[in-house]
């Protein structure tokens, strides 16, 4: 690395606040910023952040971004106008999908795939599902539709051919075509995002690929020459959904991949917090301003799920870190429904105009308006800078009026009534991924980080029954910390489709030696520090007959496969998740999965954990809170203040520059030699 480029830089773009994380890689050092985010031009809020703390970005090598803009693009439907080039008679296969509805019960709800029919059209070719080519791909009419989406002015194109898994060579014939036709590089083949089998979350992920295509690639490309602009000679990468980390230009080309960017940095960073503590079944909780995300990391590691749901038929077939989300961040709403019952969201205040103490015209309560009139929240003390002080009079007037007196309820009754319904919404979506996947949460600690996360850490020890809580040292950059501990990752998928007695080992030896070359190629195409390449490959297997899969895990040493090895390591993954085998029935192999991991040296988190000996006063005051019905004095401490090994008995309230921290009454909080705050129940 260049001497001059020293810096790391994690960047974490939300709804209201744009955090990042800078990481001296000569020293170790850490330092943080949050500032407000810039929704009309992110890049703005990017180099207002860096700027905060670097004069010059000559100085940063590499900036790594979690982005939520393809997130937005898609449940907004702000992406591009875009064209499908298909097979004749699969014109209507997104608007198809598995023939599920909105609604689950009853027929009614709409949906609109974002591929209008017209802008759908066919062509003549066909590849049957052994890879033959049945009917070459006609070229003169694959140019002639090109030609008609262009003048209806589609700006990306998707060319999706049935069993083109099986066969490319139509699919590439076509893109050949066209590559110098079309009027720039927005050109998605299904073959080359999702060679699987399964068309329409082929067709899905492809077509969702291409809609992206010119939304991430021009975010993408104003944001390097604004960072050009003012010194920057470094990198920028960006985080997938898989909590991997990729190149700006391998993310113009696979879009997609980013569908979770953010959140998934939060997991990450989570993950690697709680192992560094000796937590390993950590549930993370990461509360924003307008949702809440929670992820389970069982035995230190997150899971991946093969294939979500982005919105309603909105299925994105690439490998993505399980988060489940709902809308309890601290700008939802609360309103009450017509049968007199206290709702929570999903409508949020956002950043603009934001909770009704912010004073910007918006005059509905928020989770935030709560927390600030129950006295958790300084009024005169919020983070991020956006607000130089908070309106509590104005919080406790917009609770009175919509949530008390409908409900019959005092000011103070009604503001910790809306707590108490977020946190019980929040405690739902942790049962979703503990209790009802089989995991006992009495084994699991929650790690409650975003702005808002550490505010509601004790409701959720007691409401779901966790073993305690433990609060980073910084919980709300704790998504940008993750873009920097995150590793380089590149996926590789390959239908195979063969009973376990046909399958050629040696093929599939020479495969995963394939893609683990090509994973590593790009790894090397970056300037990325690197303590270690790892290679991951996994089969989809199933007994002939089923429908879903179990993942089995394959060794990828130098030895060779063997086909007994693949049968038992089946056989295992099999029990591990349905507890007993089905003897005599045939195996049958579906995919191959890879993955080409670039490790990351490991970050001491011990850099960022206060001096044991430190003597300055923690205790800035104390301040009247309203908990369990009743008043209480809390003790007001300066979080970054407190030693290792510091005692904070409840109540108190821990306030710093990016979040605030609430222990209840009948909780205590220890501040560890990483400078966690961890949250257990007194009588433990």
């Amino acid at each position: 690395m260049n001497a001059d480029k020293r810096y790391l830089v994690g960047v974490d773009v939300g709804g209201t606040f744009t955090d990042l994380c800078f990481l001296n890689e000569e020293t170790g050092a850490c330092e943080i910023a949050k500032v407000p985010s810039t929704r009309e031009d992110q890049s703005i809020g990017i180099r207002n952040g860096i700027a905060k703390r670097l004069d010059n970005l000559s100085s940063v090598a590499t900036v790594i971004h979690g982005t939520t803009i393809g997130t937005n693009a898609l449940l907004e439907r702000k992406g591009a106008k875009t064209g499908v080039i298909t097979t004749a008679g699969f014109r209507d296969v997104l608007e198809m999908r598995r023939r599920d509805r909105p609604r689950t019960w009853g027929l009614w709800g709409m949906f609109n795939p974002i591929v209008p029919r017209d802008l759908r059209l066919e062509v003549k070719e066909r590849v049957l599902a052994d890879g033959t080519i049945h009917t070459p791909v006609d070229i003169d009419a694959v140019c002639t539709a090109a030609e008609t989406l262009l003048s209806a002015g589609a700006e990306a194109l998707c060319i999706f051919f049935i069993n083109s898994y099986a066969n490319d060579a139509n699919e590439r014939a076509a893109f050949e075509a066209l590559r110098d036709r079309w009027p720039n590089s927005h050109i998605t083949t299904s073959s080359g995002i999702l060679p699987e089998i399964r068309e329409f979350e082929r067709a899905s992920t492809a077509a969702l690929n291409a809609y992206l295509q010119p939304v991430i690639g021009n975010y993408l490309e104003h944001l390097q020459k604004d960072l050009v602009a003012d010194g920057f000679a470094g990198e920028v990468l960006i985080v997938q959904s898989n909590g991997g980390v990729m190149s700006a230009n391998t993310a113009r080309k696979l879009p997609v991949r980013t569908a979770l960017s953010g959140p998934a940095a939060g997991v990450i960073a989570g993950a690697y917090i709680a192992n560094s503590a000796g937590f390993p079944n950590i549930i993370t909780c990461d509360m924003g301003g307008t949702s809440f995300d929670v992820s389970l990391v069982a035995d230190g590691k997150s899971e991946l799920a093969a294939q979500t749901s982005v919105d309603f038929g909105l299925v994105v077939r690439t490998p993505m870190i399980e988060i489940t989300t709902i809308s309890a961040g601290g700008g939802s709403i609360a309103w009450v429904d017509r049968g007199g019952l206290l709702e929570i969201g999903p409508e949020s205040a956002g950043s603009d105009p934001g909770p009704v103490c912010y004073g910007l015209g918006n005059d509905q309560p928020t989770v935030t308006d709560a927390n600030v009139v129950l006295g958790r929240i300084n009024a005169n003390r919020p983070i991020g800078g956006k607000i130089k002080s908070l309106d509590r009079g104005a919080a406790e007037k917009a609770i009175a009026a919509t949530i008390g007196e409908p409900l019959g309820l005092s000011p103070m009754e009604a503001a910790e009534a809306i707590i108490r319904v977020a946190n019980a919404k929040m405690a739902g979506a942790i049962r979703l991924v503990s209790v009802e996947r089989g995991h006992n949460p009495k084994k699991f600690a929650a790690m409650p980080f975003g702005g808002g996360g550490a505010l509601h850490a004790g409701a959720l020890i007691k409401n779901v029954g966790l073993s305690q809580a433990i609060v980073p040292r910084y919980p709300g950059i704790t998504s940008a910390l993750g873009c920097i501990v995150a590793d380089m990752r590149h996926d590789h998928v390959a239908t195979i489709n063969r009973s376990l007695d046909e399958l050629e080992m040696e093929k599939l030896s020479t495969e995963i030696k394939r893609f683990a070359a090509e994973g590593t190629d790009l790894l090397r195409a970056t300037d990325v520090q690197l303590s270690d390449v790892e290679t991951l490959a996994e089969l989809d297997m199933l007994y002939l007959g089923q429908t879903h899969t179990v993942a089995v895990p394959l060794s990828t040493n130098d030895v060779g496969l063997t086909r007994e090895a693949v049968r038992l390591a089946f056989e295992q993954a099999y029990i591990n998740a349905y507890g007993r085998l089905l003897d005599g029935l045939t195996l049958r192999v579906g995919n191959l999965r890879g993955a080409v991991v670039g490790r990351r040296p490991d970050l001491d988190l011990k850099a960022l954990a206060p001096c044991a000996d430190q003597s300055t006063a923690s205790i800035t005051g104390t301040r009247t809170i309203w908990a369990d019905g009743g008043k209480h004095e809390a003790n007001v401490f300066d979080r970054l203040s407190l030693a290792v090994g510091a005692d904070v008995p409840g109540p108190a309230i821990l306030e710093q520059t990016d979040a605030t921290t609430y222990i209840d009454p009948d909780l205590t909080g220890r501040v560890d030699e990483f400078g966690n705050l961890i949250i257990s129940r007194k009588d433990v």
